[in-house]
Order: structure tokens, then C-alpha cells, then sequence
């Protein structure tokens, strides 16, 4: 009877997150001349209400590197929490040299990898890009420490929505403009197919001179498509 109550007790005292509350939805990140874009809205979402629409899910680490993170909100909080304290220990050395964008991803495979083993896992998936010393980086790693490199990458829906749309019309030596305008049609199809999103997103950019976040911005639609006017068409004898 000790025993129950003892693990009842821990239960009740648990303080990690077993299931997301407030969530972000799909981050796209693309290498283009220069050097990293990275796009996201800002949508929190409570369930399949969408609570708030001024979410920051994209923040710069150090001097070389930014990241987004879909999933949970406050799971990225305390990634950010670890981030500075991994940042402000490298300059506390003082030599001179700072972290590039490679050592921060490394260093978060190590954390989710190792949360996902404790079985509480940060309920996160993120992407991490930045240049340092004229060498493009981009990669994502998932909540339980999966992770890999490419040329572009998307998370959430947008693994599914967006990646084909990257496969077909991303270029290596694509300039600022022609990646904004594709992130910006990756983000536009995301809204019109991804109950999540909000027409409220930023762009962020990262080259060796340095890191910008675009102010919001929202996007041209058009909801006057044939399959918006009547979507259960041809779906007779369905529920």
C-alpha cells in the first residue's frame, strides 16, 4: 500500500511535459546563396484552437546560428534556456573563437537524444541553420534525437506539403529574393491546407554579415479555388 502511494505521489509530482498544450506548426528552412532562410509562422495553437498569433519561433544562438522549432512552446523556452547557458559557458573562455551552427546542432542531437532515453522527451522538432567561416549549414533534429543534414528542410505538415514544392523548384545558387519567394509559396500552400496555420509569419536570414528577422507580414491569398466553394463534393454517402 506504501508502494501505491508512493507511486501515485511521484506521478502527481511529475513537472515534464506528457502531452503538448501549446503548439507551433511547420518551420521551413533553405540554403540559398548567401546563406540560410528560414520561415515560420506565429501561431500557438491550444488543442485545434489557435490561442495565440504572436509566437516567436525563430531565435538567434551566438553570432553564427538561428533556430525554429515546431511543437510544443514552452519546451522550446527551455531549449532556449539551455542554448544561452551553452553559449555564455563558450564565451566565458574567452579565446577568441565562438560556437558555428555544426556545434550547436551536434549539441542539441546530444540533449533530445538523451531526454527521448529519460523517457521525457522536450516536445520539439527543430531546425538549425547559420554560416561560419563562409561554410552554409542547415539540419533539423526531431524529439526523440533522429537528425540529419540537407539543402532544405521542413517540419510539421510541412514535411509533407512543403518538401515537394522544395524538391521541385529549390537551386543552389537560388538569390535572397527568388528564397523568399519560395518560402513564401511553401508558407501560402501551408495555409490554405494546414488548420494550424495563420497568415501572420516571419522570415529570418542568416549570412556571414550577420542575422535579420523580418517584421510579421501576412501574405496574399486566394480562397476562391472550385474545391474551397464546395469541399464535399463527390464525397456523397460519406459521414
Amino acid at each position: 500500500m506504501q508502494e501505491m502511494d508512493t507511486l501515485l505521489a511521484s506521478e502527481g509530482d511529475s513537472q515534464r511535459t506528457q502531452y503538448p498544450y501549446v503548439t507551433g506548426t511547420s518551420i521551413i528552412g533553405i540554403k540559398y546563396k548567401d546563406g540560410i532562410l528560414m520561415a515560420a509562422d506565429m501561431g500557438g495553437s491550444y488543442g485545434s484552437t489557435i490561442r495565440y498569433k504572436s509566437v516567436e519561433r525563430i531565435k538567434q544562438v551566438g553570432k553564427h546560428s538561428l533556430i525554429g522549432a515546431s511543437g510544443e512552446i514552452s519546451d522550446f523556452q527551455e531549449i532556449l534556456k539551455y542554448l544561452d547557458e551553452f553559449i555564455l559557458h563558450d564565451n566565458m573562455w574567452d579565446d577568441g573563437n565562438s560556437l558555428g551552427p555544426k556545434e550547436v546542432y551536434n549539441y542539441l542531437t546530444r540533449v533530445m537524444y538523451n531526454r527521448r532515453n529519460k523517457f521525457d522527451p522536450l516536445w520539439n522538432s527543430l531546425v538549425i541553420g547559420g554560416v561560419k567561416n563562409g561554410q552554409k549549414y542547415l539540419g533539423s533534429v526531431s524529439m526523440i534525437g533522429v537528425n540529419y543534414e540537407d539543402n532544405h528542410i521542413a517540419t510539421g505538415f510541412g514535411n509533407h506539403l512543403a518538401r515537394p514544392i522544395l524538391r521541385e523548384e529549390w537551386r543552389e545558387d537560388l538569390s535572397f529574393e527568388e528564397g523568399v519567394k519560395l518560402l513564401e509559396k511553401c508558407m501560402r500552400n501551408l495555409l490554405y491546407r494546414d488548420r494550424s496555420a495563420v497568415n501572420k509569419l516571419q522570415i529570418a536570414k542568416i549570412t556571414e554579415e550577420g542575422l535579420t528577422v523580418s517584421q510579421p507580414y501576412s501574405l496574399k491569398t486566394f480562397w476562391n479555388f472550385s474545391a474551397f466553394q464546395n469541399p464535399t463534393v463527390g464525397a456523397e454517402g460519406s459521414w
